[in-house]
């Protein structure tokens, strides 16, 4: 069973925090679904992954093209995962399933500090998720670098 990380943005923006993480993920030879919630998010982030620098590039694609099962990094609005990621990152309040978080090696659920909704949806998420039995930690950059502040073991809710 795997785990789900919530990241709670306050020092640095998305643009920053993905491409840092996603790096991570890649080294450890995962490949990453990203999720977000709109094909215009999508567009944004896609536009950013590819303006990054030469040595932090990270080569992904747009789901629905004939090569999705292929990119190592894949960017989706779609609960479906075809490039077979073991790492799936949720952006701006997408959807994530307890089944997901049992399935994959890691989730990482990315939320912006300065919007209050966002901060909401996530604790929605992590009662949602926890609640289901998904281990998870909670890792927050209050102190200007990231730090874990809790953590759920994940046990399976008595039935």
């Amino acid at each position: 069973m795997g785990e789900v990380f919530f990241y709670h943005m306050t020092q640095t923006p998305l643009e920053a925090t993905l491409p840092t993480l996603v790096a991570r993920s890649r080294e450890r030879g995962w490949r990453v679904a990203i999720r977000a919630r709109s094909d215009e998010r999508i567009a944004w982030l896609d536009d950013r992954l590819w303006l990054g620098d030469d040595a932090g590039f990270l080569p992904h694609g747009r789901a629905g093209g004939p090569f999705d099962a292929e990119q190592p990094v894949l960017l989706t609005t779609g609960a479906d995962i075809p490039n077979a990621a073991a790492c799936l990152m949720a952006v701006d309040g997408a959807e994530v399933t307890a089944h997901e978080v049992a399935t994959l090696d890691r989730v990482c659920i990315l939320f912006d500090g300065a919007d209050a909704a966002a901060v909401q949806h996530a604790r929605s998420q992590w009662r949602s998720l926890t609640t289901a039995g998904c281990a998870a930690k909670y890792w927050s950059q209050e102190s200007g670098r990231w730090e874990q502040k809790a953590e759920s073991k994940g046990t399976t809710p008595d039935a």
